[in-house]
């Protein structure tokens, strides 16, 4: 059994390299790469293509082409789906976790922002190697994507060093594991600084990032942390679950998009506790966010 598992991974792009032998560790690997790429790092949100009303395209799960629009660059969301023209169906999975840690694709171009390679940076091992594993099972499809471009100076992310990530039992360290290195949350609930990026120094989980959808679809994001006032402080954990999972407030008020809502309703009860747990230990800023006309309108 355990050869013969090897001979099939090795046939999907040569896994066996660093992933398990054994059908059991396989299996256990697949199942969490499921997971995350399902649920808390929401790879779909932005590599399922989308139709113009932002729905997902069927038949097109993670095969890119998602329009994204910013001064800062015109991008479209890549393909990687198994296809060997248009997807990632040649790349070594060395390759694929250098691109998702530190952002470089197989020729070594430099392939972010939008995507949070920052954040990913600190995924550990056993994480990007469950993701890889997941990505080999997609169905392959065939989807030319345009080429992105960008107006800013780019920069790869230094080697990962994954490190494991903590113990589940330690629910705030977990947590902050799941927000930090898995979920990305601070790259979009981040005020921006003076350049228009994530201000993690001054202004982390404060929210006001703005970020547009297509155009005159402008958004902001809400303050995430613990001022009473301006943030959740005043949220129970119910309620912050609630908008997390469901994209509504305590108020009844609704979240926007690009928070991958469909996505964390599938994350485990345990998670979202962990989750909560962090979230409640996020300093307070107070920063009134003031929503656009478009969310007021689209999201009451």
């Amino acid at each position: 059994m355990k050869s013969a598992t090897l001979i099939v991974l090795a046939a999907i792009g040569g896994a066996a390299a660093i992933l398990p032998a054994s059908a059991a560790d396989q299996d256990a690997l697949l199942k969490r790469g499921t997971y995350l790429v399902n649920g808390p790092v929401a790879c779909g949100n932005c590599h399922n293509a989308r139709a113009q009303d932002f729905s997902f395209v069927a038949g097109k799960e993670f095969a890119g082409g998602f329009h994204l629009v910013d001064p800062a660059f015109d991008v479209y969301t890549a393909n990687i789906t198994p296809d060997k023209e248009t997807g990632i169906g040649t790349w070594t999975d060395e390759e694929i976790i250098r691109a998702i840690r530190e952002g470089k694709n197989k020729e070594g171009k430099i392939i972010f922002p939008p995507m949070p390679v920052p954040t990913y940076n600190s995924m550990s091992d056993d994480d990007v190697k469950a993701i890889v594993a997941f990505l080999h099972t997609i169905k392959p499809v065939h989807n030319e994507v345009p080429a992105s471009k960008y107006n800013i100076p780019q920069m790869a992310m230094p080697p990962a060093k994954g490190d494991p990530a903590p113990p589940m039992t330690d629910k705030v360290a977990y947590g902050g594991y799941i927000v930090k290195s898995l979920a990305h949350c601070f790259e979009c609930h981040s005020s921006p600084d003076a350049h228009g990026a994530p201000d993690f120094a001054h202004g982390l989980g404060a929210g006001g990032f703005p970020i547009l959808l297509a155009p005159g679809m402008m958004i902001k994001t809400a303050n995430i942390t613990s001022d009473p006032d301006t943030g959740i402080g005043k949220w129970s954990d119910a309620d912050i679950k609630k908008a997390i999972t469901d994209g509504v407030t305590p108020t009844g008020g609704h979240l926007s998009p690009p928070m991958p809502f469909s996505f964390f309703k599938t994350m485990t009860p345990e998670d979202l506790d962990a989750v909560v747990a962090f979230v409640r230990t996020i300093p307070p800023i107070k920063n009134q966010v003031e929503r656009t006309d478009f969310q007021k309108k689209a999201f009451p």
